[in-house]
Parts: structure tokens; sequence; C-alpha cells
């Protein structure tokens, strides 16, 4: 549990850091636009719910997938062919930049700790 806390820790401070990039902020956005406007499609579209329209969303950008659900219409198929297509890319560099935040700051504390030693 200690490790699944420090863990945390590090990744919420790595978005804190990785907020400060305009390019991260870009991407923030364009992900929550992508989450939004897919969620507000397969509610309208397929008749799901707001929250297995955004679980959807999320784990199709994610490149998870979810196994129970399949577009049904013709228009919910090229949606999402689309949909991860486009999203999938923005998806991937928003977690990149997180990763490179938490990465560079690891390396910021082990150079800190070699300046401690000499």
């Amino acid at each position: 549990m200690i490790s699944f806390l420090l863990t945390l820790k590090r990744l919420i401070g790595g978005i804190f850091r990785a907020f400060r990039s305009k390019n991260f902020q870009a991407l923030f956005v364009l992900t929550l636009l992508f989450l939004l406007s897919g969620t507000i499609f397969y509610v309208n579209e397929e008749g799901l719910s707001i929250v297995d329209a955004l679980y959807f969303c999320v784990m199709t950008l994610s490149t998870v997938g979810h196994p129970d659900f399949v577009p049904a219409t013709h228009l919910g198929k090229i949606f999402t062919i689309a949909y991860v297509l486009s999203g999938t890319g923005i998806f991937i560099a928003l977690i990149l930049h997180i990763a490179y935040a938490i990465f560079k700051e690891k390396r910021r504390e082990e150079l800190k700790e070699e300046g401690e030693e000499a």
C-alpha cells in the first residue's frame, strides 16, 4: 500500500509539473474535448449512459479497449474509427508529457543527492 501511495504521489507531482508546459496544457484541453465529444456522441447515437460512454472513450483512447461494447450503427463504427485514429496520438502524447515530467524530477533529485555526497 505504501508503494502505491508513493507512486500516486509521484504521478500527481508529475501532472502538476507537466502543467507548466503550454504544450501539455493544449494536449490536456484537447483530450478533455475528445472525451466530451465522444461521450456525447455515444450517448446520443449508441444509447449508452453517460458513465458507460465516458468509460468506453477512456478505454478506447488509452488503447485498452472495451470487451463488451461494439458500436451497433454504421455511423457509430465510422465515428469510432476516426476517434481512435485521431485521439489515440493525443492521449499518448499527454501521457508522455507526464512521464517526462516525472523522470525529469527524479533525475533532478538524483543529481541533488550526488552533489550532496561530493
